[in-house]
């Protein structure tokens, strides 16, 4: 059973600490480098515990910490959403049992409103996951560049 949990001030450092084991992953897709202290920079970060437009989930397979994701209403493409999926991820021990696409209905049923969701072209599991999930909203599809994708659609 899936479950979402508001990620809270009090959860800071664990969210840190998950994110940054996230963007070493997506370094397979990005070149970006670690600081001094071995962390990646994300320049947001702190905006999801003061900002109230912001809202971060710890993603819960039964009673195991699976994942989490990362939700804004920032544009990637300069149009106005309610969502933009900021970040996503399923730990990989837990990948391949279909969390991923369940927990994004999850988050879309409980959101609704205009979304955007972009993607590296390169990671085929993302681009399969989003293309799946948004298939029945008929998502405009954006290329910002060879490398990235946004999905806009309403749900």
């Amino acid at each position: 059973m899936i479950r979402l949990q508001k990620v809270e001030v009090k959860d800071r450092d664990l969210l840190w600490n998950i994110n940054q084991k996230y963007l070493y992953e997506m370094t397979n897709y990005y070149d970006d480098p670690m600081d001094e202290n071995g962390n990646y920079h994300y320049g947001h970060f702190d905006d999801y515990f003061t900002d109230p437009k912001r809202v971060a989930y710890f993603i819960y397979s039964d009673d195991n910490l699976a994942g989490f994701a990362m939700l804004n209403p920032y544009s990637n493409i300069e149009q106005e959403p309610d969502y933009t999926m900021a970040e996503f991820t399923i730990f990989p021990s837990y990948r391949r049992k279909h969390l991923a696409l369940e927990t994004a209905r999850i988050l879309l049923k409980k959101h609704p409103g205009k979304w955007e969701i972009k993607y590296n072209e390169k990671n085929n599991g993302a681009k399969k996951l989003w293309t799946a999930l948004t298939e029945t909203y008929s998502p405009e599809i954006h290329h910002l560049n060879e490398e990235e994708t946004v999905l806009a659609f309403e749900v």
